[in-house]
């Protein structure tokens, strides 16, 4: 399974996701990543969010997450996810982000 980060992307980034299956994006690149989550749901490719230690704000970019890990509890990640629309969401993990990808 390909995993890419927003640094493995290139000046073509269509090209540059070709066969990956996830593409992972940390909370302070999320505000410049409008453009490549498009790109995400063109390619059949998942994206997720390593949201820990910041408050995600609502907004589009959220219908394009499929993971993401907040802060929180168990409860905590209930609410976002009934909030946000995002298939699986981790509170309080001190894993890494790949542990999570399916």
């Amino acid at each position: 399974m390909r995993v890419i980060t927003l640094d493995d992307l290139k000046d073509d980034l269509r090209a540059s996701m070709q066969g990956a299956r996830w593409l992972i994006l940390h909370a302070g690149e999320v505000a410049s990543s409008a453009d490549l989550l498009i790109f995400t749901e063109l390619e059949d490719i998942l994206v997720a969010v390593d949201h820990r230690g910041s408050s995600p704000p609502d907004g589009l970019w959220q219908r394009a997450v499929h993971l993401i890990l907040i802060d929180g509890d168990e409860s905590d990640a209930q609410l976002f996810s009934r909030k946000s629309g995002i298939t699986k969401v981790v509170a309080g993990s001190t894993q890494e982000i790949e542990t999570y990808l399916w």
